[in-house]
């Protein structure tokens, strides 16, 4: 189905569609839910089809405009992409598809990596997907080039199902931060960007490992606050952002346990919206 398809124009009361694998959909929301209190939110999360890193760029833009289809029958009014893998995957494809809708991505922060720079050396934890994608591959080179920077970069195999099953502190994905951290900062990196949106949850086992491994101050990056800057910049161009003293609501989905997801919310972001479970074809 199109945006044309819709009532135009789409009323500022329309919601807006948030993204992801698993409950990386989290960190962005609840950035979104800062700069963007007055705002509808759904909230859907693909955890039957998690994680998305080793799939094809076939599988991952089917899932994501599978995602869409459904969303846009709930009338959102934009959609976040709020997966690094997906966005580098498919954010062309859902914007083909609706020409119309404003789309917002993520990008693995490379950029503000970079700014943020002292020694020339930034880190980046992502993915394999993410890493080995086109698209992070073109942004890589080019702000390398304009700026000197190195990045150093770390695909985190298996840590986006640790963080899936809720293991933040757990002895395993500690052991698997310090594998995955440690190299980065011995080999000079003063910034670390979060390429994933699940990261961020485990944000205070890397500050662990660099108060104990760096003798310099590290800036660690995540990406969530810039594309809720981007999605109230891209809503008010087109006069869709809902004022009103009133916060807006939020509703969650998802392809995998309804339990796992409410427990997410309320352990992650002390929230607890209604969750509805989907069978997986119902988003296919």
């Amino acid at each position: 189905m199109s945006f044309s398809a819709y009532p135009d124009p789409v009323a500022a009361e329309a919601p807006i569609g948030i993204f992801d694998s698993g409950v990386g959909a989290l960190s962005v929301l609840r950035h979104v839910q800062a700069r963007l209190p007055s705002e509808h939110l759904l909230c859907f999360a693909d955890s039957g089809y998690a994680p998305y890193g080793g799939k094809s760029d076939t599988e991952i833009i089917e899932r994501t405009l599978a995602i869409a289809s459904f969303l846009m029958t709930q009338k959102v009014k934009a959609i976040v992409v709020a997966c690094n893998t997906a966005t580098a995957a498919a954010i062309a494809a859902l914007r083909q598809q609706y020409p119309d809708l404003i789309v917002v991505g993520v990008e693995p922060g490379l950029k503000p990596a970079a700014v943020f720079s002292k020694s020339g050396k930034a880190g980046v934890l992502a993915t394999a997907s993410t890493l080995a994608s086109h698209r992070f591959i073109a942004l890589r080179d080019q702000i390398a080039e304009t700026t000197g920077v190195t990045f150093l970069t770390q695909a985190c195999i298996g840590l986006v199902d640790q963080i899936e099953k809720g293991e933040l502190s757990s002895p395993e994905t500690a052991a698997m931060l310090e594998r995955y951290v440690t190299p980065l900062l011995r080999g000079g990196a003063d910034t670390l960007a979060l390429g994933c949106t699940h990261y961020p949850f485990v944000q205070p086992l890397i500050e662990a490992i660099v108060q104990r491994e760096s003798k310099v101050p590290v800036t660690i990056i995540d990406t969530g606050e810039a594309v809720s800057r981007q999605l109230e910049r891209l809503l008010q161009q087109r006069g869709l952002q809902r004022f009103e003293n009133m916060p807006g609501s939020l509703q969650a989905f998802t392809t995998g346990s309804q339990s796992s997801l409410v427990h997410a919310f309320a352990n992650l972001l002390n929230l607890h919206p209604p969750v509805t479970a989907l069978k997986t074809e119902a988003a296919v």
